[in-house]
């Protein structure tokens, strides 16, 4: 089976959008375009909806019950437990609240790990945790390709490592790590696993349990959402770890990482992720699935659109002496996001391409360690190129195209 392109693209308003015609979106890693679910029940929620939620009349039980249809979705699809998802208003402060939780609930003397190859979001927050005498261990990546040997986490997973923290892809290597292998690694060594999978989810919503992953952390406004931080904690640690909200949630499993009041109307709006998923699913013969079966079937489509279209973009850059391509030259085990080291600054570099209709993005993107580990400069900046499944081979062909007029 194969994806049905502009079933897809009719699902996404921006496609018909007038202002943007012509032009070929390459920074989706920034920020997917919003699906029309999503829009239809944002607007809805401020036309109908927008007062206090749970309350006893109608306008405010519709609000408090379409909140809760979209975490309740959202954790079918991802094959976890209602309460184990959680909303907060992005991915780096919802980070940033359990590193709190986790500074609480270690010991001095007690190690993480985390690595160079994240977004600072996933490092940085727990870096500082070395404040309160936990020991930091850095797994660091090969210089030449960007890749996270696991030989070099199994040696740093001894004596009282309590927690692993790792991308499950990078925003400029574009790796797909081994999640499921990774987490059992830490199990057997008595840790807990920290996913980020920001860069990864735009491409296909994960069965979490089949991961091993203790804690995943994604963004909904780039799997085609609202601006709003999605974070699955699985029952076992989110208990024990100390309650960060109110005193009187601290009993009540999805609010306890949440110590601000929540965005009721970009919560309610992210069930509409799970109807895209589900109009997705139906159009290409899933149906009659359940909810996780959806996703995975969409996740499979996905990426097997988006690796067929990758590979002749890493093809074309392969032919290119004076680029680099940051991470794997193949597509099969890595994102369509696409970093390029070269002698123009990432800025200038996409700028040009603005001028033959291409939307990318040039700079460091939060990524400076990884970028100063693999030699690239951050204040000099790579160009990066980040598709998604909506985007289209006749897109591809136009990028290389201003590619070739601009390098």
């Amino acid at each position: 089976m194969t994806l049905d392109s502009d079933f897809i693209r009719a699902q996404f308003p921006a496609f018909a959008e007038p202002s943007l015609q012509g032009q070929a979106f390459f920074e989706n890693a920034g920020g997917s375009y919003t699906a029309g679910a999503v829009i239809d029940r944002l607007t809805r929620y401020y036309h109908q909806r927008k007062v206090q939620p749970y309350a006893p009349y109608e306008a405010s039980q519709l609000a408090g019950a379409e909140m809760d249809e979209a975490r309740s979705r959202l954790a079918a699809m991802m094959g976890v437990d209602t309460d184990e998802l959680s909303f907060g208003p992005s991915t780096t402060q919802n980070t940033y609240v359990l590193a709190q939780a986790f500074r609480q609930h270690l010991q001095p003397g007690d190690a993480i790990i985390v690595t160079n190859q994240d977004h600072e979001a996933n490092t940085g927050p727990w870096r500082r945790l070395a404040d309160a005498g936990i020991e930091v261990r850095e797994w660091q990546i090969d210089p030449a390709t960007g890749h996270l040997p696991l030989e070099r986490l199994q040696a740093l997973l001894t004596g009282p490592v309590k927690l692993v923290c790792f991308p499950h892809c990078s925003n400029v290597v574009g790796e797909v790590n081994p999640v499921a292998e990774i987490s059992r690694m830490a199990h057997d060594a008595g840790a807990v696993t920290c996913v980020d999978g920001v860069s990864y989810a735009p491409h296909g919503f994960v069965d979490v349990a089949a991961l091993g992953a203790d804690i995943y952390l994604f963004s909904a406004y780039k799997t085609y959402g609202p601006h709003q931080g999605i974070m699955v904690i699985r029952r076992e640690l989110g208990m024990a770890l100390p309650n960060q909200a109110h005193y009187f949630n601290a009993e009540v499993l999805y609010k306890r990482f949440t110590p601000a009041g929540p965005d009721h109307a970009q919560i309610a709006a992210c069930a509409g992720m799970a109807d895209y998923i589900d109009a997705f699913a139906a159009h290409h013969g899933g149906g009659g699935l359940d909810a996780k079966g959806r996703a995975a079937l969409t996740h499979q489509l996905m990426r097997d659109h988006e690796t067929a279209l990758l590979q002749p973009l890493l093809d074309y850059l392969g032919t290119r002496n004076e680029v680099r391509v940051l991470g794997p030259h193949q597509a099969e085990n890595r994102a369509p996001t696409v970093a390029l080291q070269t002698e123009a600054r990432g800025e200038v570099l996409a700028r040009a391409l603005a001028r033959h209709g291409i939307m990318a993005g040039g700079g460091d993107f939060y990524a400076l360690r990884a970028l100063g580990a693999m030699g690239a400069d951050a204040d000099h900046g790579v160009l990066r190129l980040s598709f998604v499944h909506y985007t289209t081979r006749a897109e591809v062909d136009q990028l290389i195209a201003a590619l070739d007029q601009v390098l």
